[in-house]
């Protein structure tokens, strides 16, 4: 698949503190998963990405365009959908005059184009019943789907999703992939999650994001394969397991370096995740350690 966006070396400091520290990556179309710890810089590279916040060093290009300048920010702006983590809706508008609003944004001036194309996402996320609800009258799951169609106005060629099931029951969830399923056909989606399920379920590529830095680039089977023969199951709490915890059938879970001739269990690309940020606060730890033998 061919490269719709290209960042090299994103390094963004907070008071002299990196919150993104030389970030490369690359995205086809499709839905990329993006997982990460709170605080890992998921957000802020999020925001780099959706052209909210300048990098202070390195960059990037969506679809061929480099938005350094203010002509190439413009054309960036114009193939971008950005779903935010926390939308910040007019509760008083009705469904329909958000996502218009919002389409007025995007520069549709044609009041007539305009509202169709409103009708249209409003339908894609099955909004249609509620065109005329306000906002504050919706359920939590129906404003993501605001959101959303918000997103969607102008039909992106690259869409941004910051935490879209977060606060989500199981079925809103489940609806929810599939409109970001769709959504990823014939465009490029970078949606970022805490839910490991919803990257095993719906990317064909995940980034593990930690400390600012990448700390796996590959498939979703990949990130899974970390963890094969690294799974184990005991009678009781494994005291050299990295992560461990009693399951529904009493028996423990146990993710690290199994003692020998133990019960192993199948990975799963969650225990593949926690494997890699473990390793990654190893790599911390030995960096500090030679930093404090340095100065010395």
């Amino acid at each position: 698949m061919n490269t719709t966006v290209s960042a090299a070396g994103l390094t963004v400091r907070y008071g002299g503190t990196p919150a993104l520290d030389g970030v490369s990556l690359r995205l086809t179309d499709g839905v990329t998963g993006l997982l990460g710890p709170n605080g890992a810089g998921k957000t802020t590279l999020l925001k780099v990405l959706a052209t909210a916040v300048p990098p202070d060093d390195g960059g990037f290009t969506v679809r061929g365009e480099d938005p350094s300048t203010s002509a190439g920010r413009l054309a960036v702006r114009r193939t971008l959908g950005y779903l935010p983590q926390t939308p910040g809706f007019h509760p008083d508008f009705t469904t329909f005059e958000f996502v218009d609003y919002v389409a007025v944004l995007k520069e549709l001036t044609g009041r007539a184009e305009r509202h169709r194309e409103v009708r249209r996402v409003l339908d894609q996320v099955g909004l249609a019943d509620v065109r005329g609800r306000r906002i504050k009258r919706l359920s939590g799951g129906m404003r993501q789907r605001v959101a959303l169609a918000a997103a969607l106005v102008g039909d992106p060629g690259f869409l941004v999703l910051d935490e879209p099931t977060v606060h989500l029951d199981p079925e809103q969830r489940m609806h929810f992939r599939e409109l970001i399923a769709e959504a990823g056909e014939g465009r490029t989606v970078l949606l970022s999650t805490h839910q490991t399920e919803d990257v095993a379920m719906l990317c064909h590529h995940v980034f593990v994001l930690a400390g600012g830095r990448v700390r796996f680039d590959g498939t979703p089977a990949e990130l899974t394969a970390r963890a094969r023969g690294r799974v184990w199951s005991s009678t009781e709490r494994a005291p050299g397991a990295r992560a461990g915890w009693r399951t529904g059938t009493g028996a423990f879970r146990n993710v690290g370096d199994p003692p020998a001739g133990a019960e192993l269990l199948e990975p799963t690309l969650e225990d593949g995740y926690l494997l890699v940020l473990d390793e990654g606060n190893e790599g911390n730890e030995r960096n500090d350690e030679n930093t404090e033998v340095a100065a010395a």
